[in-house]
């Protein structure tokens, strides 16, 4: 399929990418912290016949320099811009904090039908790098809404990593430490995704080792099913953080991080996942 792309520089960085014949659904790509426009992303759901807007929502012009009190009106907007380009079905397709961002932003607003969250957590984390005033610590919310910052279970700080040889370094332990040591600030914290209208289908693999998306992700199947609410659930247990969808590079490897999983178990992921993202974003039940 024929499509167009365009550059978006306000009011954030991003990229546009639609069918040349136009779509009535509109799809917000989200990256988690690396805070990358998801060019190659957006392009396969645009050629699979969908308008999709993929933008920098931290470390750009004007914005927080880290994940740190990112205004969730950040993507309202978003679904704004795509109902002015003639979206009248919106999605959200975010990975890791990315996908934190899009079952917040379908909580909050009711017009987003869908969520795909890839790598998904089921609660709110403190924020990941500097806020607007440069500071780390002490810890702070990821996300406000109104200008409130949402309830959240900070880090650890005790954690030590196990690889001791100066290279890439497996953090889940830091979380699952993190969520012992704070527990009484889990509940709280849950992202309540039982109130949301939206469609949702979680994507996450079991040898993540960033963060231990697949049980966030029963978590957050759970609390769908507690009230009746439609969930889809796709999983491989030798998947790590970063699943790729058909057509999709595979992602490089990290000096900084371990991801988990393998190329082929996370594309063998992704294409698992990828007819449920396309039939729920096109309305399927």
């Amino acid at each position: 399929m024929d499509v167009i792309e365009r550059e978006l520089t306000d009011p954030w960085e991003g990229v546009l990418v639609a069918p040349v014949c136009g779509s009535d659904i509109g799809v917000l790509v989200l990256a988690g912290s690396s805070g990358r426009v998801e060019r190659e992303r957006a392009r396969i759901l645009a050629q699979q016949g969908m308008t999709a807007v993929s933008i920098r929502w931290f470390g750009g012009p004007g914005q927080s320099p880290g994940i740190c009190e990112i205004p969730l009106e950040t993507f309202t907007a978003a679904v704004d811009f795509l109902r002015l380009n003639g979206a009248e079905r919106i999605g959200i397709v975010g990975t890791s904090k990315g996908a934190e961002a899009a079952l917040l932003t379908a909580v909050h607003d009711p017009r987003v039908d869908v969520v795909i969250a890839m790598s998904p957590t089921s609660r709110v984390w403190c924020n990941v790098g500097p806020g607007r005033d440069g500071a780390r610590h002490p810890y702070r919310s990821s996300w406000t809404w109104r200008e409130q910052a949402l309830p959240f279970v900070p880090m650890d700080d005790s954690w030590t990593p196990a690889e001791a040889d100066g290279g890439p370094v497996a953090i889940r332990g830091w979380y699952e430490l993190s969520e012992r040591t704070f527990a009484g600030l889990l509940s709280p914290a849950e992202i309540p995704v039982d109130k949301a209208r939206a469609d949702l289908v979680l994507v996450a693999g079991g040898d993540d080792a960033m963060w231990p998306s697949l049980p966030f992700a029963e978590q957050l199947a759970q609390r769908r099913r507690s009230v009746g609410a439609t969930v889809r659930l796709i999983a491989r247990r030798d998947a790590g953080h970063r699943p790729r969808f058909p057509g999709e590079s595979p992602a490089a490897a990290s000096p900084r991080f371990q991801y988990g999983g393998t190329p082929k178990a996370d594309a063998l992921l992704g294409t698992a996942a990828w007819p449920h993202v396309l039939d729920v974003l096109r309305g399927g039940s």
